[in-house]
């Protein structure tokens, strides 16, 4: 017999109504809005959350439906995400960095009731228009004002002001779908992962007790929040109604100072991040004192930089291995400095396997595919049987990451996901930009992979192989590349023209040995 709570309790919009009416005057988002930040308490936060729920429903978004939002860091991004979750409606967060063939394709597979865009994106919105995507969708943009939204635009400022602040009242269940975040952002199969109330919910939980935060922390977040690793500190936030403090975007100057003027006590970062705040002018480990937990994700951090972060910041590093479709495994900071080589272990209620090709376990020390299940598992991806079929088989996930563990569990990283470039936190898939390669003339075949980068951690590199007679050359083929592919985080660093790929007996392309001369020279084994 279903439970109740599991089908009423679990919705993620009553937390910001628990938190306005327990803790109505305790600072909840400070955010930028325009040209200027924003201090609103609980209770403030939850009239603005409310506005904005009800301006939505009034252009038809109900429980089911999808908004895709197109917008920096910001409290309307924070807003629309907690306005979503109130009407039962799914957020669909997509990067203001993609282009118009980018953001029509996941805006055709998401078939959104509303677009919510950044009035400076008006080119590349235009642009999608003209193409017919959603032609039924309402598109609103953040900073038009009442009385010069273009042709075919709404202001959200004219239907923010004039909505109710009253809670819309809809009913939402725990298997509702709370978010979509799509992987890719090119033409072709994107693949938009589902997370229902309950997914997200375990998120909260699982995760506020891994970072060992309470409801007095305050979190910092100074990287896109369109981004799946930004719930990994955002969801445990806000279900503690902790303080959650969000810069429009990364400046390691302004992340130093936010954290000594507002005591931060917690902060997601990127490697690139890392590095970037302990190379700054201004920075000083007493600056930073306050911090109780940084967590590094989204790209394997270099282990001098972890040995020097332990020793100016101890016992203070945390580390995420993670993917979107729903298994993680974290280096708690107690275990820091004796595995630091590791990414950790799996939180309570999940579990980890390690199999060979059979399918069948292997012993610890031997290397395999790494599997994993547990509460914040995906349910599937968005409208697509195969590939959920894919990726989850009797439940359980298969990452398409090779490692294996010691003999106490702790999890080794042997080879990356599918080849995915970590870039900045971003994933970038070596597979979106082949696509786009390949449709150049003088191009036979195409290899796309990682190579290490001082700023991002990683950056893509294409190897080509070209046609007979041929007259591109590698400078002109990096152009053409970045003029085409789909996001900024997607352009290539450099143009390889071999003569032929490596191969194994099968045949298969080895990226792995072309890329290994550029990380062997950074001193890293692969």
């Amino acid at each position: 017999m279903e439970s109740p709570i599991a089908r009423d309790c679990l919705a993620l919009g009553r937390l910001v109504e628990r938190h306005a009416r327990y803790r109505p005057r305790h600072t909840a988002v400070v955010a930028p809005s325009g040209t200027r930040d924003l201090r609103l308490d609980w209770r403030e936060f939850d009239r603005c959350v409310n506005r904005l729920a009800n301006a939505l429903a009034s252009r038809g978004v109900a429980r089911g439906d999808r908004v895709a939002t197109v917008l920096p860091n910001s409290l309307e991004l924070l807003a629309a995400y907690w306005a979503c979750f109130k009407l039962g409606a799914a957020a669909v967060p997509l990067s203001t960095l993609l282009n118009a063939d980018g953001l029509a394709s996941l805006l055709a597979s998401a078939a959104p009731r509303v677009v919510v865009a950044a009035g400076d994106l008006r080119q590349v919105l235009d642009a999608v228009r003209s193409r017919g995507t959603e032609p039924d969708a309402s598109w609103i943009l953040v900073d038009a004002s009442a009385d010069d939204a273009p042709a075919g635009y709404l202001s959200l400022a004219r239907l923010w002001r004039e909505a109710s602040d009253a809670p819309p009242g809809a009913e939402v269940a725990a298997g509702d779908l709370a978010t979509i975040m799509y992987t890719s952002g090119t033409t072709g199969l994107p693949k938009g992962i589902c997370h229902t109330h309950f997914v997200r919910a375990m998120y909260a939980t699982l995760m506020a007790n891994a970072w060992r935060m309470t409801p007095s922390s305050v979190v910092l977040h100074a990287g896109a929040i369109v981004f799946n690793g930004a719930m990994v500190t955002m969801l445990p936030a806000f279900m503690l109604g902790a303080t959650y403090v969000v810069h429009r975007a990364f400046d390691a100057e302004a992340f130093i100072a936010t954290v000594e003027r507002e005591r931060v006590t917690h902060t997601m970062l990127v490697p690139s991040q890392v590095i970037a705040i302990l190379g700054s002018r201004g920075f000083e480990p007493a600056r930073l004192a306050s911090l109780e937990c940084i967590l590094s994700l989204g790209a394997p951090l270099h282990v001098e930089t972890k040995d020097r972060l332990n020793a100016l910041l101890p016992d203070r590093f945390y580390e995420l291995y993670g993917l979107t479709e729903g298994f993680v495994t974290i280096l708690d900071r107690d275990d820091a400095l004796r595995k630091k080589g590791s990414v950790g272990v799996p939180p309570p209620f999940y579990d980890l396997r390690i199999v060979g090709p059979d399918g069948a376990d292997l012993p610890p020390g031997e290397t395999g595919e790494i599997v994993g299940r547990g509460p914040i598992t995906m349910p599937g991806y968005f409208r697509d049987e195969a590939k959920t079929g894919e990726a989850l088989r009797d439940g359980w996930l298969r990452t398409g990451d090779l490692g294996y563990v010691d003999d106490e569990g702790f999890l080794y990283l042997v080879d990356r996901m599918k080849d995915m470039i970590d870039s900045g936190g971003v994933k970038v898939y070596p597979k979106d930009v082949e696509e786009v390669v390949a449709r150049h003339p003088d191009v036979r075949e195409v290899a796309v992979f990682g190579i290490p980068h001082e700023k991002w951690g990683e950056t893509p590199v294409a190897a080509v192989v070209l046609r007979p007679g041929a007259a591109v050359d590698a400078a002109a083929l990096r152009e053409w590349i970045n003029s085409r592919v789909a996001a900024k985080f997607q352009r290539v660093e450099r143009v390889l023209v071999l003569d032929d790929f490596p191969r194994n007996a099968a045949g298969k392309t080895l990226k792995r040995e072309m890329r290994a001369p550029f990380w062997e020279s950074k001193g890293r084994a692969i």
